[in-house]
């Protein structure tokens, strides 16, 4: 099983992650933004090609590639279902990936956790980003593309405590604690 967790940044992803994990028998938490950090050191900015020279490491395209490499990897190394908390809102690099992922396991789960930009804002400032930062500059072209219907399944966090995202996502998936 995959069980993919997008949304913006300081929707609440990693949190979920983090908390999902031990509830899922036999889980361990994947995150593609480790992929993405050590493209952007081993790949220099001169090296990319011009539409890969931007402030973001998900357009390079070795990143969706090695994303979906290394998951198939790591499942199949290690039998492990994973949990992927990302940030994935360009839809040609989600649905590189979602069918990746499916092909690697056809018990695929996308949830996209939702909230308002007032949400997002608290959150990232609680948990101590720069305000008018990048995750701030991120958050208002996240939040208008992830109301897309192909971002389903939406779960609207904006008051909802993690372990009710959990529960949702437990239920959905047909797991229980």
């Amino acid at each position: 099983m995959i069980i993919m967790l997008n949304g913006a940044f300081g929707s609440g992803k990693t949190s979920t992650a983090q908390m999902l994990q031990p509830s899922v028998a036999n889980s361990m938490i994947f995150d593609p933004e480790e992929i993405g950090l050590m493209i952007r050191k081993i790949i220099s900015e001169e090296v990319r090609n011009i539409h890969e020279q931007t402030d973001d490491f998900q357009d390079i395209e070795l990143w969706k590639i090695l994303t979906v490499k290394a998951a198939g990897e790591v499942k199949k190394k290690y039998q492990k279902h994973l949990i992927v908390p990302m940030t994935i809102y360009k839809e040609e690099n989600f649905n590189y990936i979602y069918n990746g992922f499916k092909e690697l396991d056809d018990e695929l789960y996308h949830f996209c956790l939702i909230a308002s930009e007032d949400t997002i804002f608290n959150r990232l400032v609680k948990r101590g980003d720069t305000v008018g930062g990048w995750s701030f500059q991120q958050t208002a072209k996240c939040v208008e593309a992830f109301r897309k219907d192909i971002y389903q399944e939406h779960i609207i966090t904006d008051h909802l405590k993690t372990t009710e995202i959990i529960d949702i996502i437990l239920e959905r998936t047909n797991n229980t604690l």
